[in-house]
């Protein structure tokens, strides 16, 4: 039998592209009597209610719009999953549009491989010279470290994967998302599955395109919030965390630090410099070998956007360090 999937989307304020990401939902090659959708709606102020409604009065799958007064990802996507019906979660955020053949590619990766939450690649895209340099920089392992759902393109057991689909017996297994985390929530709930022997799928036959922040004000935010609820991760499963994680915050605090002593050590100032330079080498060599591809149109913006994802991921993770020390032993 197809089983009910419902997929859950976590939203706010997305008047400007909900109809295109709902209306890929919508339009999905699955039996519609077999598919809902959940908006988990963060009380937003524009008209992105109405245009979800307005969709849904033409649609023959069922929408449901979800209050979520938490306004952010894991309490809208716990009240949806409690609302839902179906035996398979999908999970679709509000600013990716998914390949109509999406949400079969998941069901059947479950149904086939036996994992526990399958999902494709984070294919970013973005408008502009400043947004398609981001979706450059976050699509390169320089740029993201060793979160290979960035940039894999084969099929393979990942850490975790961009939204995700799960079979609805594994939320009763090891419960829902955290709803401290307004980021990373993805990681600290896919640890805890690891951590219950569960397997975890990345496969490029599940194709979404996920449209990225376009401005670098936007960009530095939200890695300075991933640093900053990092720490809440590390605290409640200290085993999660990688070496490749603690780059960032080390060198962002040897940058600030050394600009700090440099003026009272000859030699500190010659080290400081040294790593900053030698920083700077790695970081233009990588801008050039990607902006060579787009006919070096982006390569000055990469240079500037590599130096920002490090430092706001560091400097979140070095704040979150002060903000929640008190909680090591919560």
């Amino acid at each position: 039998m197809t089983p009910l999937v419902s997929v859950i989307m976590p939203i706010r304020n997305e008047s400007g592209f909900i109809a295109r990401s709902l209306g890929a939902v919508l339009a999905q090659a699955y039996p519609a009597d077999r598919l809902e959708v959940l908006i988990a709606d963060g009380m937003s102020s524009d008209d992105t209610r109405a245009i979800v409604t307005r969709l849904a009065s033409t649609s023959a799958v069922r929408v449901q719009i979800i209050d979520n007064p938490g306004m952010i990802v894991p309490t809208g996507f716990n009240r949806a999953l409690a609302a839902s019906r179906g035996s398979v979660i999908v999970r679709v955020d509000g600013h990716t549009i998914i390949e109509p053949d999406y949400v079969r590619a998941c069901v059947d990766l479950l149904e086939s491989s036996g994992a526990d939450n399958v999902g494709g690649r984070m294919h970013a895209v973005g408008t502009g010279l400043w947004g398609e340099a981001i979706a450059l920089a976050t699509s390169s392992s320089f740029g993201v470290g060793g979160a290979r759902f960035h940039y894999s393109e084969r099929e393979e057991e990942v850490d975790t994967v961009y939204m995700g689909a799960w079979n609805r017996a594994l939320f009763e297994r090891i419960g829902g998302f955290d709803e401290e985390l307004v980021r990373n929530q993805d990681d600290e709930f896919n640890y805890r599955l690891r951590a219950a022997g569960g397997r975890i799928l990345l496969s490029p036959h599940i194709r979404s395109l996920y449209n990225n922040r376009n401005s670098l004000r936007a960009l530095a935010k939200q890695y300075y919030q991933y640093g900053l609820y990092k720490i809440r991760v590390l605290q409640k499963h200290p085993r999660q965390m990688q070496s490749r994680q603690f780059i960032p915050p080390l060198f962002t605090a040897g940058v600030i630090g050394g600009a700090l002593i440099a003026p009272f050590s000859d030699l500190l100032r010659s080290v400081w410099l040294a790593v900053l330079a030698l920083y700077l080498l790695a970081n233009g060599l990588v801008s050039a070998r990607i902006g060579r591809e787009s006919g070096w149109r982006t390569f000055p913006a990469l240079v500037i956007l590599f130096a920002t994802l490090h430092l706001s991921y560091g400097a979140g993770f070095l704040v979150g360090l002060w903000r929640f020390r008190g909680r090591w032993r919560a």
